[in-house]
């Protein structure tokens, strides 16, 4: 068997493993010690899980493997952040971000190399869709990041929460994800429930209301950008698809499925002159109230620049009174401050780039 064709088991369920070694032949309780070795100490080799006979390693080998991810480089930012480019066993990019603080500890993953929503301020949308990363590709992104900070195995320090918001539209990778979501919250592996989880999407309705309905799920974040169509349209191609209206439809039934004390996300990407103008954060603000969306915060990203993106971001001055417009409307607004624009590990920037901050890393 080539590598390529091998079963990838860090993306198999705990069913999916028993019925796997139940297929070579092998009593059922070896898949909750692969499924241990995978994700709970992270191993990465047949060969390091020495509580499985010899033998059964070997078979695994030739049938399997649990690693398919090749990190080619590794940037470390001044403020901490580390962005991975990695490479799938078909050569295609895959990047991850590992974004420190104080009181926690955060990885922003990718569900898709490349994407194909062509938001006009996203570096990413260069790219185009290279393909869906499976299920086994989103987990094993988790676990690289992890061992590099921490070491192989080794418990992190306050838990770890993750983002969708990486390369790609997760919607539209919407099976691989829920499983691989699934894979990680098992509380004999990584054990990173959905409460820790947040999924960002540009606004694919369909799987907005799909979402809603799983009683166990992430937090939820809608990209918007843009309180009208015609801005909407030129921003995010994808508002062509599903208008402002449809998407605000979806938002407001969303609202209806939270749970106590929770609230969800509209992202909004402050583009110098373009949508960050007073008159946009009042039309923003009435759109928000007009659709009944209380439970909502707004997230103020300021645009991340890199070539060859003309955009600029606001000025700071301007981002605060956005805010301060918001808020005296009655909307919750938070600004986010940028983390590891100089890597392009910042949102918006993840294109595959090269940084003079490389630092490369063996695996």
């Amino acid at each position: 068997m080539k590598a390529m064709e091998k079963i990838h088991l860090t993306g198999l369920t705990k069913d999916d493993l028993t019925e796997f070694v139940k297929n070579m032949g092998e009593p059922s309780f070896r898949a909750a010690q692969i499924f241990k070795g995978l994700q709970n100490r992270r191993l990465r080799s047949f060969d390091e899980m020495t509580d499985l006979p010899k033998a059964f390693r070997e078979k695994l080998s030739a049938a399997a493997t649990a690693s398919t991810l090749k990190v080619e480089s590794r940037y470390v930012s001044e403020d901490g952040t580390r962005r991975f480019l990695m490479k799938t066993h078909d050569n295609l990019p895959v990047e991850t971000v590992y974004i420190p603080t104080e009181n926690r500890d955060t990885i922003c993953f990718s569900s898709q190399s490349g994407c194909p929503l062509k938001c006009d301020f996203c570096l990413t949308a260069k790219l185009g869709l290279l393909r869906n990363l499976t299920a086994g590709e989103i987990v094993e992104q988790i676990i690289i990041v992890l061992n590099d900070v921490y070491g192989v195995g080794v418990e992190t320090p306050h838990g770890t929460n993750l983002v969708g918001m990486g390369a790609g539209e997760p919607f539209l990778n919407y099976e691989n994800l829920i499983k691989a979501l699934g894979i990680m919250s098992a509380e004999e592996g990584l054990f990173i429930v959905p409460n820790r989880v947040t999924i960002s999407t540009a606004g694919i309705v369909p799987k907005i209301r799909e979402f809603a309905r799983l009683e166990n799920r992430p937090h939820l974040a809608i990209s918007l950008s843009a309180p009208n169509d015609e801005l909407r349209d030129k921003l995010m191609p994808i508002n062509k698809r599903w208008n402002i209206e449809e998407l605000f439809a979806a938002a407001k039934e969303f609202q209806a499925s939270l749970r106590r004390g929770e609230r969800f996300t509209f992202e909004y990407v402050l583009l110098g002159g373009v949508n960050d103008s007073d008159e946009h954060a009042r039309k923003l603000a009435n759109l928000l109230n007009r659709y009944g969306l209380e439970r909502v915060k707004i997230n103020l990203i300021p645009h991340n620049s890199a070539e060859p993106l003309e955009y600029r971001p606001s000025a700071p001055e301007q981002v605060d009174r956005f805010k301060d417009i918001l808020e005296s409307k009655g909307v919750f607004a938070y600004i986010r401050r940028p983390r590891g624009r100089d890597i392009y590990a910042a949102c918006g920037q993840l294109a595959a780039k090269d940084s003079p901050n490389l630092v490369q890393i063996t695996t």
